[in-house]
């Protein structure tokens, strides 16, 4: 499959010879990067995605925080899932994508030549809006990224620590060799869940991770957040205006801009502040209209 076209950033502020920490993102052994903003994960600068001729998303510029949760809203079409694909380079299987801009994890960016894209997936995990374990037995699932990385000790205890920071060891450690599939819709995503810090990622992305499930299989998926951040940061898309608001810390509010004479809809960042703020206090008309159901 062809690769898409990748227009990148240079990183702002690095100076000839400076030197920082490695992340092993980079192919090169030898290759440094600049120091991280230590509470900054992610950060974006003027993100442009598009698809062929079509722009989905475009200049956003955002920052996302090291252990809390960020959540991306908006009507749909404004962007949000496009956007979230970029930040581990799923959209790199899309051959008509491309990608402007920059997008620095822990300083580094991530569009950058040279940058491995499977080792860019492995640091920042993503759990997609219908639970999709695999037609294997739990554990297998679990064990599946860790021994296509070449892991062949521990994983009895791997599975284990998985299962518990996925708050579902309880439920099926009497099991561990039954499908997947067998598993509720709820215990499905948990066990996704498992499967995607089983490769012990720093971030995980989640795109509508509780629009498949009932009202108590959510609760509990956004209490496992919760729980999650002691560990991991993490950034959900969501249609839940009660979900982003109960979960996140921070709340990116996105629209649509309509350019009627041309026929084409592009995604925009209208403000992201504090979750509390974003609901209570927002700075644009726009946002505070499609909180309170006014569109969208």
């Amino acid at each position: 499959m062809d690769k898409p076209t990748v227009t990148t950033t240079p990183d702002a502020g690095t100076e000839p010879g400076q030197v920082g920490e490695r992340t092993g993102l980079h192919t090169d052994p030898g290759y440094k990067k600049r120091p991280a903003h230590n509470g900054v994960h992610v950060s974006l600068e003027d993100v442009t995605v598009k698809y062929g001729s079509f722009t989905a998303v475009r200049d956003v510029s955002f920052e996302v925080p090291r252990n809390e949760i960020t959540a991306l809203i908006g009507p749909s079409g404004c962007g949000k899932s496009t956007l979230l694909r970029t930040l581990n380079r799923m959209n790199d299987l899309v051959p008509t994508a491309s990608v402007s801009g920059a997008i620095t994890y822990n300083g580094e960016n991530i569009y950058a030549d040279g940058i491995d894209p499977v080792e860019v997936r492995r640091r920042i995990g993503m759990v997609f809006q219908k639970p999709n374990p695999f037609p294997k037995s739990i554990y297998d699932n679990v064990t599946f990224g860790p021994r296509l990385n070449g892991m062949k000790k521990d994983l009895d205890d791997l599975v284990e620590r998985c299962l518990r920071q996925a708050a579902l060891w309880d439920e099926v450690k009497d099991k561990l060799n039954s499908s997947g599939l067998s598993l509720s819709g709820g215990q499905q995503q948990r066990l996704c869940i498992a499967r995607a810090i089983a490769t012990s990622p720093d971030i995980i992305l989640m795109d509508e991770p509780c629009s498949a499930l009932d009202p108590v299989a959510t609760l509990r998926i956004e209490d496992l957040m919760k729980e999650m951040t002691k560990d991991y940061t993490i950034v959900i898309v969501t249609h839940n205006m009660q979900q982003a608001a109960r979960v996140s810390d921070l709340t990116a509010f996105f629209t649509v801009d309509v350019d009627d004479e041309r026929g084409e809809r592009t995604g925009t960042l209208v403000e992201m502040d504090d979750t509390e703020t974003i609901f209570t206090n927002a700075s644009d008309s726009r946002t505070e209209a499609y909180i309170t159901g006014r569109f969208g």
